[in-house]
């Protein structure tokens, strides 16, 4: 005899009430994201994407990942963000005031050292004299040692030119703490307008130059000498690849 399939029924206030549908298993989540949110998770500084595509499976397209991947957290109290060329989690900017601490003191740069981290930012790769010469006042002793210890600038090479001078440029560090993901999004001319920074008439042809973070050196650029890793002036050193 066949079985009869019957359906079960709640009754409230005399109603009666036909149970909901079973839940739908959500839909498989994609293993590379899965991969690439435990990478990154696990990391204790913001990864590369050479790095990543090392880590990952043979054929995934890691560029396509970390989009879905920041997509996804786009709406949550973690963000998946670009510093630079890296990419790390980091709380949500408009929930940041959770973690904030009031025993946190803050510590202003001088009118000279905020002026030459700008002339930094917009005209790398840049030298002391070209600092200098772009300010109009000869810089003050300490100002880029400040700046240097503060780990947004950093020496990039020397200039090919008389005496060699020393050419810096930002950090990795100065974007994550002005919450850029690349130098470019610095603000522009008319930018800096609107917000009242530059007032009251500009001298003829002045412009804020389109800044670049690019870490190749330029063609009027030679590398660090070996002596200024004993002066401290020079990052360290690339992990070298193990092996032979």
């Amino acid at each position: 005899m066949p079985s009869v399939a019957t359906k079960l029924e709640i009754v409230k206030n005399d109603e009666p009430v036909q149970a909901s549908e079973p839940m739908q298993e959500p839909a498989p989540r994609p293993e590379e994201l899965r991969l690439l949110e435990a990478l990154l998770f696990a990391a204790g500084e913001p990864v590369d994407e050479p790095t990543l595509v090392r880590a990952l499976p043979e054929g995934v397209d890691v560029k396509e990942a970390l989009a879905a991947l920041k997509a996804e957290y786009a709406p949550r109290g973690v963000n998946l963000v670009r510093i630079g060329k890296k990419w790390t989690f980091r709380t949500a900017s408009d929930l940041s005031w959770l973690l904030t601490k009031e025993t946190v003191e803050t510590r202003k740069l001088s009118r000279a050292a905020v002026e030459t981290l700008a002339i930094v930012a917009y005209h790398q790769p840049v030298t002391r004299a070209e600092i200098e010469e772009i300010r109009g006042v000869q810089a003050a002793a300490g100002t880029l040692d400040v700046l240097l210890k503060t780990g947004w600038i950093r020496p990039r090479g020397r200039r090919k030119a008389p005496g060699r001078p020393i050419t810096y440029g930002t950090t990795e560090a100065f974007l994550s703490h002005f919450g850029l993901e690349e130098v470019g999004d610095l603000p522009g001319l008319d930018e800096l307008k609107g917000a009242g920074l530059l007032e009251g008439s500009l001298p003829a042809g002045f412009n804020v130059p389109m800044p670049s973070d690019d870490t190749t050196l330029r063609d009027d650029e030679d590398p660090l000498d070996p002596g200024d890793l004993d002066l401290g002036l020079a990052p360290p050193p690339a992990d070298q690849p193990k092996g032979g």
